[in-house]
C-alpha cells in the first residue's frame, strides 16, 4: 500500500469485526425520530380555512336535519362528511407519497468516508463507521465521529458548532476531533472512539443528509393565495346571507345558508395544496433518477428560473480523468521523485481502488509507468512535515528524509514556483512561456520543484507536468440545450487561462478573453459590470473570488446557479440562487449549503436538472388552469341559476329553492377532478421547455393566456350547464311531468355534464404552447372519472346521496354530447389565447 501514515499497531479492522462492533454500538447517528402517527396526519387535512369551509356546510346540514326532528335520512351530511374523509384520505396517501420520495433523496446525498477496512481503503456510509475504525479526513470535509489524530498535517479545524468559537483551531497528532466539527485545511487520519449518541455531536446523519422539506415560496404564495380566496368567500357567504334575509325574511334563513355554503364550496380550490405537493416530490423524485438530489424544495422553483451557469471545468465540463501525457523536464529522476512523495494520493497495489485528488492518482499512476515504486520510494523516505496546497498560494511541499538529510519537494502553479527558484529572469520566462504554450493547447499544467532542507525559496526547478482531461463527450450538446434555453454558461476555473480558453472553444462557450482572479478582485465595479457582459470564461480564480462574481451578476439581474466542491466554495454556493454541489468530489460543507446535489458531477446534470424544473412548474401552471377553470364555472352556475330560481319562483321536491347544484354535489365535482386527473398532470413530460427563455422569479402564477382560458372556458361550461338546466325540462324523455320532478332530473343532468365536461376540460389545460408527450396515466384517470361518474349516477342509493335521481339513456347521450362540445370550445378558445 502507498503511504497511508498507518504503524503496525494501528491496521484498522475486518470487515467481520466491524460487522460484529455495528451490531454492539450501534450505527453513528442518532435515532430518527418516530414517525408521525396515521390519525394525526389524517386530522392535519382538516387544519385550512378552505376546509373549514366544508365543516361548516356539514355541521349546518346536521342542524336543519335535528332541527326538523330528524325526518328522513341526512344523505346530504353523509355524503358531505364522506367526501371529506375521502379528500383527507387522499391528502395523507400524497403526503406519504411525499415523504418516501424525500426518504429516498435523503439516502442517496447520505454522506461517505474512505476507512481502512481489511487492509485497504474502502469507501463506506459515514453511519456504518464503529469505534477503532481508521478514517482518512481532507481539507472541506465534516469529521464523521469522535477520535483521535493518529496523523496530522497542517489541520485546522473549525469548531464553532461546538465550542461557539468562531477561528479554526489547530490540530496535531494525538489530539482529539469532534463528530460533527469541519477540517478546513489539511489532511488527518483518525482513529474513531466514539460514535452514535455517544459522540460530541452525534447529529451527523441531520446535518449532512437532511432533504429539507420546508415550504417553498410558492407553496406560501398558494396558501396565501388560499387564506385570501377563504376570506373573500366567507365575506361573500355572509353577504348572500343578509340579503337573502332582507329579501326572503327569516323564516327561510335555512335555505338561504344553505345557498351561501354551496357557493363557497364551488369557490374554494381545496385540493391545490395536496396536488401541488404531491408534484413537487415526484419532480425531485424524477430528478435523483438523472442524477441531480435536491436538498431544498425551493430550488425547484429557482431552476426554472435560471439565466446563468457559472461552473467549475474539471470533472464537470470535462472527465475529470486525468492522464499525465508529457514530463518537460531538465531532471527527470528528480520530477517523478516529486510527483511521489509530494502526493496525497493512495493507490492500492491491485490498483483497483484509488483514493484522493485524480490529479494525484494520475501522478502517481505515471510515476509508475516510468519504473518508480511508489510504495518503496515512500517507505525509504518518510515525511518530517508538509505544507498542504492551498489556493491561496497555489502549491504544497512535503519534506521528507533522504539519505539521511531533510529534502524538500513542491508541486504547484508554474507562475508560482518559478519566482521561487534560482533560475535566472530570463530562464524563467522560458519556462512560463513553455508553460503558456502548452495550455492553450488545452493541456494543465503543473510546476514541480524540489531543495535541500526544509525551505521554501531557493529552489531547484524540477519542470513541467503536462495532463490531459478530456471534455466529456455530452458537454456540448447541454451547453447548446442550455444557450437555446437563454441561458449563459459561464466557466469559473482555477486553471491557467489559455487551458480555459481552449476548454471553452472545444465545447462551445464563446468569449474572445479571459478575465483572471485578479481583474475580478481589481477591477472597479463599472468596469467589471461592463467584462461581464462579454467575458465567459474566468481563470486561475480563487474560490472566494467567486462571490463576488455571483453578487456582481446578480446586480445586473441575472438568476445564478453556481457550482463548487471546496470548503471557500461556500460563500458563493450559499449566496446563488441556486448553489450546485459535486457529488463525488465536493466537500461535505459544500453540499450543506447547496440546493442542488450532482451525484455524477457532470454539467449536462444541470442542464437536465433546469429542465426538470421548467417542467414541474409548466405541470404546476396546468392544474392551476384546471382546477380554477372548473370552480369558476360552479361558482357562474350556481349564482346565475339561484337568481333565475329567485326570479322564477323555482323549487325543488322538499320545497326549498331550485339550486343548480347542491354543496355535496359540488364537492363531489371537486373530489373527482382534484383527484386523479389533476395528480395525472404531474407525470406530463414537456421537452419544450428548453426552447423558451427563463421564467421571471416574479411571474404570477397564472399568466395571461391562462387567465383568458380560465375565464373563456369556465363561462362557456357554465353557460352550456345553465342550457341544460333550461332545455332539460323541455325534453321530459317519458318522465314524471310535474315541476320539482322535471327540475330535479333538471340538476342531475347538469351535476353530471359538469363533472364529465372538467375531466375532458384537463386536456385544453395542458395545451400551451409547448406539445407535452403523450400521458397514459392521464388518459386512464379521465376515463376512470367518466366510468365513476356513469356509475354514481346509475345506483340509486349513491344517487340518492348525491342529491341526483336516475337519468334515461337519451340524457346520458346529450351529457356526453354536450360535454365533448364543451371540450372543443375550450380547445378552440385555447388556441386563441396562446397566438
Amino acid at each position: 500500500m502507498v503511504h497511508n501514515g498507518l504503524t503496525g499497531e494501528q491496521q484498522g479492522l475486518s470487515s467481520q469485526e466491524a460487522a460484529a462492533r455495528l451490531k454492539r454500538y450501534g450505527p453513528n447517528a442518532l435515532p430518527a425520530e418516530p414517525p408521525q402517527p396515521t390519525w394525526r396526519r389524517f386530522l392535519r387535512q382538516f387544519k385550512s380555512p378552505l376546509i373549514y369551509i366544508l365543516l361548516f356546510a356539514l355541521a349546518l346540514d346536521l342542524f336543519f336535519w335535528v332541527r326538523e326532528s330528524s325526518d328522513g335520512f341526512p344523505f346530504e351530511a353523509v355524503a358531505i362528511g364522506l367526501i371529506l374523509l375521502l379528500n383527507a384520505g387522499l391528502g395523507v396517501w400524497q403526503e406519504r407519497k411525499a415523504e418516501a420520495a424525500l426518504a429516498r433523496l435523503k439516502q442517496l446525498a447520505a454522506p461517505q468516508v474512505w476507512v481502512w477496512r481489511d487492509g485497504e481503503w474502502k469507501e463506506h456510509p459515514a453511519h456504518e463507521l464503529v469505534p477503532g475504525d481508521l478514517v482518512r479526513l481532507e481539507a472541506g470535509g465534516r469529521i464523521p465521529a469522535d477520535g483521535l489524530a493518529i496523523l496530522a498535517e497542517g489541520c485546522l479545524v473549525d469548531e464553532s458548532m461546538l465550542s461557539g468559537e468562531s477561528l479554526p483551531v489547530e490540530k496535531n497528532q494525538g489530539d482529539e476531533l469532534f463528530s460533527g466539527t469541519l477540517l478546513v485545511r489539511g489532511r488527518a487520519l483518525l482513529e474513531v472512539t466514539r460514535t452514535g449518541r455517544e459522540s460530541a455531536l452525534g447529529k451527523l446523519a441531520t446535518l449532512l443528509g437532511q432533504i429539507e422539506a420546508e415550504k417553498t415560496p410558492l407553496e406560501r404564495r398558494l396558501e396565501v393565495f388560499g387564506n385570501r380566496v377563504a376570506r373573500w368567500v366567507l365575506l361573500l357567504a355572509a353577504v348572500l346571507v343578509v340579503a337573502g334575509v332582507l329579501v326572503e325574511g327569516p323564516s327561510r334563513i335555512g335555505e338561504v345558508l344553505v345557498f351561501a355554503v354551496a357557493l363557497a364550496v364551488a369557490a374554494v380550490p381545496e385540493g391545490l395544496p395536496a396536488v401541488l405537493t404531491f408534484t413537487l416530490a415526484l419532480g425531485v423524485e424524477r430528478m435523483a433518477k438523472r442524477k441531480a438530489v435536491v436538498r431544498k424544495l425551493s430550488a425547484v422553483e429557482a431552476l426554472g428560473s435560471v439565466t446563468v451557469i457559472a461552473t467549475d471545468k474539471t470533472g464537470t465540463l470535462t472527465e475529470n480523468q486525468m492522464h499525465v501525457r508529457h514530463l518537460d523536464s531538465p531532471e527527470p529522476e528528480r520530477a517523478l521523485r516529486a510527483m511521489v512523495l509530494a502526493n496525497d494520493a493512495e493507490v492500492n497495489s491491485s490498483g483497483d481502488e484509488e483514493v484522493g485528488d485524480p490529479l494525484e492518482v494520475a501522478l502517481l499512476r505515471y510515476a509508475q509507468t516510468q519504473g518508480q515504486d511508489p510504495w518503496a520510494l515512500r517507505a525509504a523516505c518518510p515525511r518530517i512535515s508538509s505544507h498542504p496546497f492551498d489556493s491561496a498560494w497555489k502549491y504544497m511541499r512535503v519534506t521528507v528524509e533522504e539519505e539521511g538529510k531533510p529534502i524538500s519537494y513542491f508541486k504547484g502553479a508554474p507562475e508560482v514556483l518559478l519566482p521561487k527558484t534560482r533560475l535566472e529572469r530570463e530562464e524563467q520566462g522560458i519556462w512560463l512561456e513553455k508553460a503558456l504554450a502548452y495550455a492553450s493547447e488545452g493541456y494543465r499544467v503543473l510546476g514541480l520543484a524540489w531543495a535541500e532542507g526544509e525551505r521554501e525559496e531557493g529552489l531547484e526547478f524540477a519542470g513541467l507536468v503536462l495532463f490531459w482531461d478530456p471534455p466529456r463527450p455530452e458537454v456540448p450538446e447541454a451547453i447548446r440545450k442550455a444557450q437555446e434555453a437563454g441561458i449563459r454558461v459561464l466557466m469559473v476555473t482555477g486553471d491557467h487561462p489559455a487551458t480555459a480558453l481552449a476548454i471553452a472553444r472545444q465545447i462551445g462557450i464563446p468569449s474572445e478573453r479571459v478575465l483572471t482572479g485578479e481583474d475580478l478582485q481589481n477591477y472597479d465595479p463599472q468596469a467589471l459590470e461592463a467584462s461581464l457582459r462579454e467575458v465567459n470564461v474566468f481563470a486561475r480564480v480563487h474560490p472566494e473570488q467567486k462571490l463576488r462574481l455571483v453578487e456582481v451578476l446578480q446586480a445586473q439581474g441575472e438568476i445564478v446557479a453556481m457550482t463548487g466542491d471546496g470548503v471557500n466554495d461556500a460563500p458563493a454556493l450559499k449566496r446563488s440562487d441556486v448553489g450546485v454541489a459535486m457529488g463525488q468530489r465536493g466537500s461535505d460543507v459544500s453540499r450543506e449549503v447547496a440546493d442542488l446535489v450532482l451525484l455524477d458531477d457532470n454539467f449536462a446534470t444541470i442542464v437536465a436538472a433546469i429542465e426538470e424544473g421548467r417542467s414541474i412548474y409548466e405541470n404546476i401552471q396546468k392544474f392551476i388552469r384546471f382546477l380554477f377553470s372548473t370552480n369558476l364555472s360552479e361558482v357562474l352556475v350556481v349564482a346565475v341559476g339561484a337568481l333565475l330560481a329567485f326570479l322564477l319562483d323555482l323549487h325543488d321536491v322538499s320545497g326549498g329553492l331550485l339550486l343548480p347544484l347542491t354543496a355535496v354535489q359540488i364537492l363531489w365535482i371537486n373530489l373527482v377532478t382534484d383527484s386523479f386527473p389533476a395528480l395525472s398532470l404531474a407525470f406530463d413530460r414537456n421537452p419544450g421547455v428548453m426552447q423558451r427563455p427563463p421564467r421571471p422569479p416574479s411571474s404570477p402564477l397564472m399568466d395571461k393566456p391562462s387567465l383568458r382560458f380560465v375565464f373563456s372556458s369556465g363561462t362557456i361550461k357554465a353557460l352550456l350547464a345553465l342550457g341544460l338546466l333550461g332545455l332539460v325540462p323541455g325534453l321530459k324523455f317519458g318522465l314524471v311531468d310535474a315541476v320539482p320532478a322535471l327540475a330535479e332530473t333538471a340538476r342531475s343532468v347538469v351535476f353530471h355534464f359538469l363533472a364529465i365536461a372538467q375531466l375532458f376540460f384537463v386536456y385544453p389545460a395542458r395545451h400551451t404552447q409547448l406539445h407535452p408527450l403523450p400521458n397514459p396515466i392521464l388518459h386512464a384517470a379521465v376515463l376512470l372519472g367518466i366510468l365513476i361518474q356513469i356509475l354514481v349516477g346509475s345506483i340509486p342509493a349513491v344517487a340518492s346521496a348525491l342529491g341526483a335521481v336516475l337519468l334515461p339513456l337519451p340524457l346520458w347521450g346529450l351529457i356526453l354530447g354536450v360535454s365533448l362540445l364543451a371540450w372543443g370550445f375550450a380547445e378552440l378558445v385555447n388556441r386563441i389565447s396562446w397566438r
